[in-house]
């Protein structure tokens, strides 16, 4: 062959392989985990959920975090220490810069959290929560649950536990608890109340505590709380709901001024309410 064709050939095969070492190496985002970038579309998520508890509970209980693909992050914020308590939860958002998202997802990925769906048992203990991890990235969503996690002082010696996935799993979830250790400097904005664009509203029958009366507080919007939503399966006579739009407006100011015990009265009877605010992923009951 001649040499100035061969010169050529393998000038070729230089560039072609530069070009494969950059997308292997850099990718499109010059090196970034791929994920989801809508405003409605869940990047990370931790929730904590089951175990034994009442079941009032479980109806009102959120997800410890939830990262979506625009940058914000939705945690449930301070619980005032009174008894009842408000009955609207709060909730708080901020909004991470890219840098802190591909920080979380790295560290997901450390936590073997981006290798597909796994699950942890432990045996040996009963009536805990489970804790599952979901990361939406590079093209695929992973769930992972932990049984228990979080009780591990002797998970050891309990057959059939993987202690050392667990100790990874309990990391990633600390650090996302003290974030700013985990993510650049300046990554973070500043937290303030998440506004949900709907509402889930348990109705359940009221019983109320006899030495703690409460101001009852009028159903403020059409139709009776006997045939809101569709009925509840896990819960008798119990039913949910969804509220949004002008009928949330409308909701929102006596609800905020209720607390988890208020009765809320509708054709002559009284009930019991759990307002549930939707998450950007979240739709239904």
């Amino acid at each position: 062959m001649n040499p100035k064709r061969i010169a050529a050939v393998l000038a070729a095969i230089a560039l072609l392989a530069a070009a494969c070492g950059r997308l292997n190496d850099d990718g499109p985002g010059g090196g970034e985990i791929p994920h989801p970038t809508g405003p409605n579309d869940l990047v990370v998520r931790i929730d904590v959920g089951g175990g034994f508890v009442p079941v009032e509970y479980a109806l009102s209980a959120l997800p410890g975090v939830s990262i979506y693909g625009d940058g914000r992050m939705i945690v449930p914020g301070p619980v005032i220490e009174i008894y009842p308590g408000p009955a609207l939860p709060n909730l708080q958002v901020t909004h991470l810069s890219e840098e802190a998202i591909q920080a979380i997802l790295s560290a997901a990925r450390d936590a073997g959290l981006m290798d597909g769906d796994a699950t942890y048992g432990y045996d040996c203990i009963a009536d805990a929560p489970t804790t599952t991890f979901t990361v939406v990235a590079e093209g695929r969503t992973n769930v992972v649950s932990a049984y228990a996690l979080g009780f591990d002082a002797g998970a050891g010696d309990c057959p059939g536990v993987d202690v050392e996935a667990r100790a990874a799993l309990a990391t990633f979830q600390a650090d996302l608890g003290d974030l700013r250790t985990l993510v650049p400097e300046g990554s973070i904005g500043q937290e303030e109340p998440y506004t949900a664009a709907q509402m889930r509203v348990f109705v359940l029958p009221y019983r109320g505590e006899p030495e703690l009366p409460q101001q009852p507080v009028g159903w403020p919007l059409a139709g009776s709380l006997e045939a809101f939503g569709e009925p509840l399966d896990i819960v008798e006579e119990a039913r949910c709901g969804v509220v949004g739009g002008r009928d949330l407006a409308d909701l929102l100011p006596a609800a905020s001024n209720a607390n988890q015990l208020t009765p809320w009265t509708s054709g002559g009877t009284e009930y019991r309410l759990i307002f549930r605010p939707l998450l950007p992923d979240e739709h239904g009951c």
